[in-house]
């Protein structure tokens, strides 16, 4: 996720990092590239087809708002994933709390909160379809990752734990209540998460949007060649980085859980547990994880 305070209109004119520019330009180059062989062949050879803005107008409204709605989707998609990560990383902290209050073995709740840091890793990892990695593996054994789903996996032993602490005495029938609710919280947003990254959006938006786009494009220099002249080719670039550009912004954010700039910073989130979790552990918090060249992963 690129983070960065507001800077001087320089910066924002020339910003590559984070934007889309570097992958729609090829697109927009031969955009241009078409569009001046159409003035050239227009200019030399005489009037070629000229059809007039008018019906471009409405095809652009009609375009535009359909690249808003599906931008927005996208949006909806991203929102609620960082809502749901937000809901797991309190679920977390009241876990490390509730544990201190409920479990009276100190071996037990070591290996509950360690658990589930593990959980967030694994969930982590899941989302993105990475291997394991060693800030996983920190706090879990590497095993976990060999399981069928990895971080329901974690959850059930968590489960487990509660049983045992529950048989032994370590733990109340209110404590025990209470701690099962809690992991049922930190299931329902895991799922969440995973119907997000396992139900994209709808590819027949995305195959309408990329023809509709393209034709709109290919077309234009027809509909402005009489007004714009060898302006054709400036003008066509301009409308194909604002419509390929939305389209490749709502491609980035109906994938919050991926690994580009402007998805979700899961890394910093999981570190931001560990910074929690970490008193009650009895060790030290480890450091916040800090952007990039401006991007916290």
């Amino acid at each position: 996720m690129i983070v960065r305070d507001k800077t001087d209109i320089f910066a924002l004119l020339f910003a590559t990092r984070g934007s889309v520019l570097p992958k729609i330009a090829p697109r927009i180059i031969g955009l241009s590239a078409i569009a001046a062989g159409y003035v050239w062949l227009d200019t030399t050879y005489g009037p070629m087809m000229h059809t007039g803005a008018s019906a471009f107008a409405v095809f652009g409204v009609a375009l535009s708002l359909f690249l808003g709605f599906r931008n927005n989707a996208a949006y909806d998609r991203w929102w609620e994933s960082r809502k749901l990560w937000g809901q797991l990383i309190a679920d977390l902290r009241s876990l490390g709390r509730e544990t201190d209050i409920f479990v009276g073995s100190s071996s037990r709740r070591q290996a509950i909160l360690r658990g589930a840091i593990g959980f967030m890793h694994l969930h982590r990892l899941s989302l993105r379809g990475l291997p394991r990695d060693a800030a996983a593996e920190r706090w879990i054994e590497p095993h976990w990752h060999d399981a069928a789903h990895p971080p329901c996996a974690m959850l059930d032993h968590l489960a487990s734990e509660l049983t045992e602490a529950r048989a032994a005495g370590e733990i109340d029938g209110f404590g025990a209540k209470a701690l099962t609710e809690r992991l049922a919280s930190i299931t329902l947003a895991q799922a969440g998460c995973e119907r997000i990254a396992n139900t994209p959006l709808p590819y027949v938006y995305s195959l309408l949007v990329f023809r509709t786009t393209w034709l709109y494009c290919l077309l234009l220099p027809v509909g402005i060649v009489d007004s714009a002249g060898w302006l054709t080719p400036a003008f066509t670039a301009v409308v194909a980085y604002v419509f390929f550009g939305l389209a490749e912004v709502t491609e980035e954010l109906g994938k919050p859980f991926g690994k580009t700039v402007n998805g979700l910073p899961l890394d910093a989130m999981c570190r931001t547990v560990e910074i929690s979790i970490a008193p009650h552990l009895g060790e030290a918090p480890p450091e916040r994880l800090k952007p990039q060249n401006y991007c916290l992963s």
